[in-house]
């Protein structure tokens, strides 16, 4: 905690309660996050339709700018701030939860309450590991591939995928994306919808996501993982399965929150 005292030097307020879950909790919030995005789809593909758009956005800039090894990092690593653009999904839910309105004009209304601060900050904190992933992958690539370049995509991923090389940064890469994905995951899994859902400052929210894991590991590792599951899945037909994928995951990542954290 004295690193995270180092970098928000302001008084933090009380930490809230943390509770013990299981994969009860993990289907539970799964159930619910269907069920939100099933009662508000208009609105949840408004709030998330800059998914799929930046996905393509990212696949486009990468091929014309001939860095094609960065499609994948790029790609990936999206998602490690993908937590602060489910903001809207995560006040839509506790709107749906207190039977307010859930029109989409409320969706981003957190950004502009006493804890817009914070929740800038925590969006930080995730673009710095992101940040830091984009050049621990290239880093990875040039220490194993050095200045080569590819003609195409298929030239790079027949590569990667028939040599040894290619095996290794497979291996060494994804070891390092899980890293900073977990990073990421103990920075972000309650402390944005808790920024959402009450006044709290930065030091707060991110001391009760990691207090979050500290105490549940083996079921925030399994989110984790499903988490990661989904977005793969997602990603395969172009991006496009993000727009089912991304909304049903942010819903749910609130209700996960809410069986987390003490009210």
């Amino acid at each position: 905690m004295a690193t995270l005292r180092a970098i928000f030097p302001h008084q933090a307020k009380a930490r809230p309660g943390v509770r013990t879950i299981g994969t009860q909790d993990l289907k539970f919030a799964l159930a619910k996050g269907v069920e939100d995005f099933l009662a508000m789809p208009t609105h949840v593909l408004f709030v998330i339709a800059i998914y799929p758009i930046a996905g393509l956005i990212i696949a486009t800039v990468t091929f014309d700018q001939d860095l094609i090894p960065l499609l994948f990092p790029l790609a990936s690593g999206f998602a490690l701030v993908g937590p602060f653009a489910a903001i809207g999904l995560y006040e839509l839910s506790r709107r749906r939860a207190e039977g307010l309105d859930v029109s989409w004009s409320h969706a981003y209304r957190p950004l502009k309450a006493r804890s817009a601060g914070a929740i800038v900050t925590v969006g930080l904190v995730l673009m710095a590991i992101f940040l830091a992933w984009l050049v621990a992958a290239m880093g990875l690539y040039w220490a194993i591939y050095g200045d080569e370049r590819f003609a195409s995509i298929f030239a790079f991923a027949e590569d990667v995928l028939t040599t040894r090389r290619g095996w290794t940064l497979i291996i060494i890469g994804n070891l390092v994306g899980f890293a900073f994905s977990l990073l990421a995951l103990a920075v972000s899994v309650v402390s944005l919808p808790l920024l959402v859902d009450r006044e709290a400052d930065a030091h707060t929210a991110i001391e009760t996501s990691l207090e979050a894991v500290r105490t549940n590991p083996r079921t925030m590792v399994l989110w984790g993982c499903i988490v990661a599951g989904c977005l793969v899945m997602g990603m395969l037909p172009l991006f496009v399965g993000l727009a089912l994928a991304l909304p049903i995951l942010g819903h749910a990542t609130w209700h996960l929150y809410r069986r987390t954290v003490a009210p």
